[in-house]
């Protein structure tokens, strides 16, 4: 359980990566898609690996889906495409990742660990040493990135009426680093990440607070459907438009939330423009599992 006690008339979750901040592109771009060729051998379709990754994890209806899901993904995609196979490149899906994906609820390090502790699965194992080599890589690499354009004078603006916390399936360590690196973390009452549970175990705070009173922001639909299993409402940064997304919210969206206006054709239309920028299929061929 996570300890939270309401203080403010509102909560609102925020989530951090390619949200608050614009980290997306740079953690999967430069520490994530390197990490996955080389760990799971796919420098002979490293274009097609990039590009596969790419868009499950930044360009897709999976954007912002947790690292290991992602991870399984983007294998299972890679090997369904004819150019993959034309080359011969034979790509493995570790099923014992994808079983331990299914039935543990907290996707982090520490679990991942665990499990490998107690199986001596070589796949989990590997798995997890390539977690932790992108976390090292993200910490080599992922500095000095501001929060974009009116996130701040947004928090700002909330934290006298709202309890904010961070909502993200981002390890804590990374987290707190990043918030604290641009002060934002005097605004938030929690830091909540992939190791505490998911963002629906996260936005399940809200049930200390009155109807209506809980928002989630976010860039992904994996945060749209967080708000909806707690009944909370959605404001979504529409990847690709971030800093008119976040000008949006500052200038109206907040208001909308405080006043009781937020729901219903508000809503609705930042919805449907948000849904609009992510497709769910890719613009390449896949083929069947032989």
């Amino acid at each position: 359980m996570i300890s939270f006690t309401r203080q403010k008339d509102f909560l609102v979750g925020i989530d951090s990566d390619g949200c608050a901040f614009d980290t997306m592109e740079l953690k999967h771009k430069e520490c994530f898609i390197p990490n996955i060729i080389y760990y799971y051998n796919l420098q002979g379709v490293s274009k097609y690996a990039r590009e596969v990754a790419e868009f499950v994890n930044l360009y897709s209806k999976s954007r912002g889906i947790n690292r290991f899901p992602a991870l399984i993904e983007t294998l299972e995609r890679l090997r369904r495409r004819p150019e993959v196979k034309a080359r011969r490149v034979q790509i493995r899906v570790p099923e014992s990742l994808k079983s331990w994906i299914k039935n543990e609820k907290k996707l982090g390090n520490p679990a991942l660990e665990e499990a490998v502790n107690s199986t001596g699965d070589a796949d989990l194992k590997h798995a997890l040493e390539w977690s932790r080599a992108v976390n090292r890589t993200v910490e080599w690499m992922v500095k000095g990135v501001p929060p974009f354009p009116y996130v701040r004078e947004s928090l700002e603006r909330l934290c006298e009426v709202a309890d904010i916390i961070v909502v993200s399936a981002t390890p804590e360590e990374a987290l707190r680093r990043e918030w604290a690196e641009h002060g934002l973390d005097q605004y938030v009452r929690a830091i909540l990440g992939q190791e505490s549970g998911t963002k629906k175990d996260f936005l399940a705070l809200g049930s200390q607070y009155p109807p209506g009173h809980t928002l989630m922001v976010g860039d992904a639909p994996g945060d749209q459907k967080a708000a909806e299993a707690n009944s909370a409402l959605f404001f979504p940064i529409n990847p690709g438009q971030e800093e008119q997304s976040w000008e949006e919210f500052f200038k109206r969206g907040i208001e909308h939330f405080i006043n009781g206006s937020f729901s219903g054709e508000y809503q609705s239309q930042l919805i449907a423009e948000f849904d609009r920028a992510l497709p769910a299929d890719p613009p390449w061929v896949e083929e069947p599992d032989a």
